[in-house]
């Protein structure tokens, strides 16, 4: 065999063996990220009597409106299901945590005026303007805001997710269901779940990835 013929052959089995590790890494992502919601079961429910009695429970953001300047309905249901959590005495302030990277985008800002708006003191609500992803919100939660234990607030997908990211980063996460969306809203918003679990694998098991700002340590009323 000439010297291109052996070039050629070796370039065929690494390409295969390349191939290979490839399909066995989408396997195991795929896999992983399918028992995100099983190994989280336990700490999740939609029963607010469940639930311990927390200091502190962290609401995850989303945008207050959508396409055409229609209600979110995400939005409208976390929120009552925060104020619900707080007027029911499990949580004694609500964390909330979202994306304000635009001048004109503030999901905190919303989200603490829905709240306010529901019932809740302005004083036991405290705001994360860092929020950007969920690994962001959870992994803050702890290193920016002291807490190694809170409630989850959002709905049943998405605290699925939020609280696998947060008990691997050693904080003591349970999760309080908001009344889920239907629709074709509903069915993109779970395709997109599909790829973020993948991510959420990723950056625990192998990424190690860090929230984009991690600190300083801020004072907080919760201590």
């Amino acid at each position: 065999m000439s010297v291109s013929g052996w070039v050629r052959w070796f370039g065929r089995r690494w390409l295969r063996l390349l191939l290979g590790v490839a399909a066995v890494l989408a396997v195991w992502l795929a896999v992983a990220a399918w028992r995100v919601g099983g190994s989280v079961a336990p700490f999740i429910t939609t029963e607010r009597d469940a639930l311990p009695t927390t200091k502190v429970g962290l609401v995850l953001g989303c945008s207050e409106q959508v396409a055409g300047g229609r209600k979110n309905l995400y939005f409208e249901r976390r929120i009552a299901a925060a104020a619900e959590l707080f007027h029911a005495g499990k949580v004694r302030y609500l964390l909330v945590s979202g994306d304000n990277s635009r001048a004109d985008y503030d999901e905190p800002s919303d989200m603490r005026r829905a709240l306010i708006a529901a019932g809740v003191p302005a004083s036991r609500i405290v705001s994360d303007y860092a929020g950007f992803r969920t690994l962001d919100s959870v992994v803050r939660a702890k290193q920016v805001f002291g807490l190694n234990e809170l409630i989850v607030v959002s709905q049943r997908f998405h605290n699925e997710r939020a609280v696998y990211l947060a008990r691997a980063h050693g904080i003591r996460a349970f999760g309080y269901d908001a009344r889920d969306v239907s629709g074709s809203a509903a069915f993109r918003t779970r395709l997109r779940e599909i790829v973020s679990r993948v991510v959420a694998v990723l950056d625990v098991e192998v990424l190690h990835s860090t929230p984009h700002f991690s600190g300083p340590r801020e004072p907080t009323p919760f201590g």
